[in-house]
């Protein structure tokens, strides 16, 4: 499927930016206006069932992984992914082949139910999706009101139906440490733990990962700290095209 996709700068320095469950290009609205728009060129797809893109029968990895293979072009800077979109990126990255991929707390393990007997009853309990759509469609005022209600906005473009099965699919397939396909930065907020245990944290650095924490902020970081973010982006990204 090929994904609408927002394009903002104009600089030589080409990132794809790629959002979590529920949202849409619009989180990162605040981020790249923290950026040189001289320096930059963002290219910020909507995931399958989010935003502007088309609603799907299907809403595997896989199928994610394939439609952001389809729609950016191979060969960026930086391809940077959050949560969701971190472990998308995960899966594409080998087609993508971006200069550096970076992860914002990527949906590389989650911790619910798996693959026992009782963890499988688990996800088929009878209204189970209302009840995760519940947990997952909030905002969080420390974001700031413009981000609040860019969130608000992704939510009412998001695909309900999808949160079960990719949740789902998330607890029982993580990641496991491997070397990286192509330079890549791991940054972790203090809810980090949440999404890559941190018994791996050392493994991934051993394996050749870069390791960066970012104390102070939680999960979304793009929407409660985008200059912070932005930041970072930009010492990570500091060779490119120098």
């Amino acid at each position: 499927m090929q994904l609408h996709v927002e394009t903002h700068g104009h600089g030589p320095v080409r990132v794809g930016l790629v959002h979590g469950i529920l949202g849409s290009a619009l989180v990162w609205r605040d981020l790249v206006s923290h950026a040189d728009p001289d320096r930059y060129t963002f290219l910020v797809p909507d995931l399958r069932g989010h935003g502007e893109s088309d609603r799907a029968a299907s809403y595997t990895l896989a199928a994610f992984a394939d439609d952001l293979a389809e729609t950016l072009p191979q060969g960026l800077d930086a391809v940077v992914g959050h949560s969701l979109g971190g472990r998308v990126l995960f899966d594409a990255v080998d087609r993508l082949r971006p200069a550096r991929a970076v992860y914002l707390d990527p949906g590389f393990h989650l911790r619910a139910p798996g693959r026992s007997v009782l963890g499988r009853a688990f996800w088929v309990l009878p209204g189970l999706q209302p009840l995760l759509v519940k947990a997952y469609d909030r905002t969080d005022p420390r974001w700031g009101p413009a981000n609040v209600a860019r969130a608000e906005e992704s939510h009412r473009h998001w695909d309900r139906t999808m949160l079960r099965d990719v949740l789902r699919e998330v607890a029982t397939t993580p990641v496991a440490p491997t070397a990286p396909f192509v330079p890549s930065t791991l940054v972790l907020t203090d809810d980090g733990r949440h999404v890559v245990p941190e018994a791996e944290v050392p493994v991934y650095e051993r394996l050749g990962w870069d390791v960066e924490r970012v104390a102070g902020v939680h999960h979304d970081l793009a929407m409660e700290d985008a200059a912070r973010t932005m930041r970072l982006l930009d010492d990570v990204l500091g060779g490119a095209h120098a």
